[in-house]
């Protein structure tokens, strides 16, 4: 009689826990898209279309430059930050070609960003800060370390090899200016009708 009693307490403590977990229910979408949608909002000044020279340091000792270009925008109701970056070589041919998006998880609070590159895909952490932001890529013993400073439309980035007990070792850097708005990627979706 013990053990059947000790079994009813247990099913109903089971069962009201369970009733407490279904009465949560799900997670708000209005509320989730709201907090992304401010979290996003403050890197609103990526928005528009960029154009520069970026210069990377190659294996060799030798620096080889690009005109740079990006186009930025929100998609999914300003939920989600994309961009496509483009490096053209000095006869005009496409040398360089990214797509990524950035996007902000209110569940633990945190930036990534998800980047397709020169047949590489990653997450990688972004940190927002006041006039830019950082992102870093963990590369084995190493890490590769992007910060990027955005103000007065002008966007200087840099790109960093941090090797644990030797200083940075600077391989990239790019400047760009915003030469214009755009309304990619929202732009041309199709009706329903």
């Amino acid at each position: 009689m013990h053990r059947i009693r000790l079994m009813v307490v247990t099913l109903l403590a089971l069962a009201l826990g369970a009733g407490g977990a279904w009465a949560q229910g799900r997670p708000d979408a209005k509320a989730l898209m709201d907090a992304q949608r401010q979290a996003l909002a403050q890197l609103g000044y990526m928005d528009g279309v960029w154009r520069g020279s970026a210069s990377t340091v190659l294996p060799s000792g030798e620096t080889h430059t690009i005109t740079q270009t990006e186009r930025i925008g929100p998609f999914l109701d300003g939920t989600v930050k994309v961009i496509e970056g483009r490096g053209y070589h000095s006869d005009g041919k496409l040398g360089f070609n990214a797509f990524g998006t950035i996007s902000y998880n209110p569940a633990d609070r945190a930036f990534t960003m998800h980047s397709h590159a020169m047949g590489h895909v990653g997450d990688f952490a972004l940190t927002p800060g006041a006039d830019g932001f950082v992102w870093v890529i963990p590369a084995g013993p190493l890490t590769i370390r992007y910060m990027a400073t955005v103000k007065d439309g002008t966007w200087h980035e840099v790109g960093d090899r941090l090797i644990p007990g030797k200083d940075p070792q600077r391989f990239f850097e790019m400047k760009l200016l915003r030469i214009g708005n755009t309304d990619w990627p929202a732009a041309g979706a199709i009706e329903p009708k």
